[in-house]
C-alpha cells in the first residue's frame, strides 16, 4: 500500500538489518525501527512496534533469521524460538511460523542457517501478500453485490485488521482496497478501538494514506449506527480461529457481532488460514492480559506539537485489560480465506481445507 503515495510494505531488509514501520508513533509522525538483534525482534513484538497476526508472524521468522547470523548452533535456534515465543501469547501465527522457522532449519547444517533462515523469512512475507490479495479477490463480491443494491457501500471494522497488521494489503481491508480499484463507492466506519486505539490510530492512518472515505467511531456508538441503518456488513480481522469457527479477536469484536446480528448486518471475518488452530477449542484459547497502564493513560499530541502521556483513572482504581474476546460461530455470517468464503464451523473449514478435516 501507500505512505505519502508511495508504495511502501510494514517490513523489509536493509543490509543486515530488518526494517519495520513503528506503529506506536502513528498516525502523527511515520518511524522507522531498524532491528538488527534478536531481541530487537522481540522487543519489536512484545512493545507492539508491530502488530497484527500476521505481521507478528513474519517479524518472529525474521527475527530467527536475526538470530542464526550470532548463533546459529542448535542450542541458539532453540533459544531464538523460545524468546520469540513468549512474546504475544494470543495469536496462532506467532508460533505457527515459529515451527515453520524450526522445521526449515533443523536439518540445516549450522553454517547454511543464516542464510536459509533469511530466505524462509522473506518468503514468508512474500506468501502473506499473495494470501491477503487472495482475501481480497474473494471478499470483494460480498461488496460488490451490496453496491449493485444501493450504489454505494458502508462498511464497519473493528481494530486494525488492515495492511499494518499485515506485510501488505491486510486482511479484512483486502477486500476495502479490492473494492476501491474495481471503482466501488464505499464508506467505512472506524471502530477507534480501545484502549490502544488501533482502529482511531492505524486503520484510520491507512484508510486516508489511500484515499478512502472514512469516519472514526466511539466504540459504542457502533449499535447505533447500525440501527440507524448506517452500516451495511461488518468486515474483521481475528489473531486465533478455532476448528468450530469461533473467532478471537481484539477486545469489544463479540460486542459489535451482537450488534449485527440484531440489526440483519452480514458478519464477515477475513483471515489467512494460518490464523485457523485446528487443535484448539474457544474455552482454551489465551486471552492475553495487557499492562493496565493501557488503560490508565492515554496518550496523543498537543496543540503546540508535543506528545503526552496522561493519567485518566483514579489511582487507586484497578483495572482488568483483556486484549481480546471470542466471538462464537454462530454470530459469524462467514469466514473469508485464501481458498473462498467459508461457512463458520467444522464442517464449513473442512470443505475448504480438507488436509485438515481429521
Amino acid at each position: 500500500m501507500k505512505v505519502n503515495g508511495t508504495p511502501q510494505r510494514t517490513i523489509w531488509t536493509e543490509g543486515d538489518a530488518v526494517c519495520v514501520l513503528d506503529q506506536t508513533q502513528l498516525p502523527h509522525a511515520v518511524a522507522i525501527r531498524r532491528l538488527e538483534t534478536l531481541e530487537h525482534a522481540a522487543m519489536a513484538i512484545a512493545d507492539m512496534w508491530i502488530r497484527g497476526a500476521p505481521l507478528v508472524g513474519v517479524t518472529a521468522a525474521y527475527g530467527v533469521a536475526l538470530a542464526m547470523r550470532r548463533d546459529a548452533s542448535d542450542a541458539g535456534l532453540a533459544h531464538a524460538l523460545a524468546v520469540l515465543g513468549r512474546t504475544r501469547p494470543t495469536a496462532v501465527n506467532l508460533q505457527a511460523k515459529l515451527d515453520e522457522m524450526r522445521s526449515g532449519l533443523t536439518s540445516v547444517a549450522p553454517g547454511e542457517r543464516a542464510f536459509r533462515a533469511a530466505a524462509l523469512a522473506a518468503e514468508m512475507a512474500d506468501e502473506d501478500v499473495r494470501v491477503n490479495t487472495a482475501l481480497g479477490t474473494f471478499g470483494l463480491p460480498i461488496l460488490e453485490a451490496i453496491a449493485q443494491k444501493k450504489g454505494r457501500v458502508e462498511v464497519l471494522t473493528h481494530c486494525n485488521a488492515g495492511w499494518l497488521a499485515t506485510v501488505d494489503r491486510g486482511t479484512a481491508t483486502a477486500p476495502i482496497y479490492a473494492a476501491q480499484a474495481a471503482g466501488i463507492p464505499l464508506h467505512v466506519w472506524v471502530d477507534e478501538t480501545r484502549p490502544r486505539n488501533q482502529g482511531a490510530s492505524l486503520t484510520a492512518w491507512e484508510l486516508g494514506e489511500q484515499g478512502i472515505e472514512h469516519t472514526v467511531l466511539v466504540d459504542n456508538a457502533g449499535g447505533h449506527v447500525m440501527q440507524a441503518g448506517r452500516v451495511d456488513v461488518v468486515l474483521v480481522g481475528t489473531d486465533r480461529t478455532t476448528r468450530d469457527g469461533d473467532v478471537c479477536n481484539k477486545i469489544g469484536t463479540y460486542l459489535k457481532a451482537l450488534a449485527a446480528r440484531d440489526n440483519g448486518i452480514p458478519f464477515y471475518v477475513a483471515l489467512p488460514s494460518s490464523s485457523i488452530d485446528w487443535a484448539i477449542e474457544a474455552r482454551a484459547i489465551p486471552i492475553e492480559e495487557r499492562d493496565g497502564r493501557e488503560v490508565t493513560h492515554v496518550s496523543g499530541l498537543t496543540d503546540d506539537g508535543r506528545t503526552e502521556t496522561v493519567r485518566v483513572t483514579p489511582r487507586a482504581s484497578r483495572v482488568h485489560n483483556p486484549g481480546f474476546d471470542v466471538t462464537p460461530a454462530r454470530l459469524v455470517t462467514g469466514l473469508i480465506t485464501e481458498r473462498g468464503i467459508a461457512e463458520a464451523s467444522r464442517d464449513g473449514l473442512s470443505r475448504l481445507f480438507p488436509e485438515h478435516a481429521s
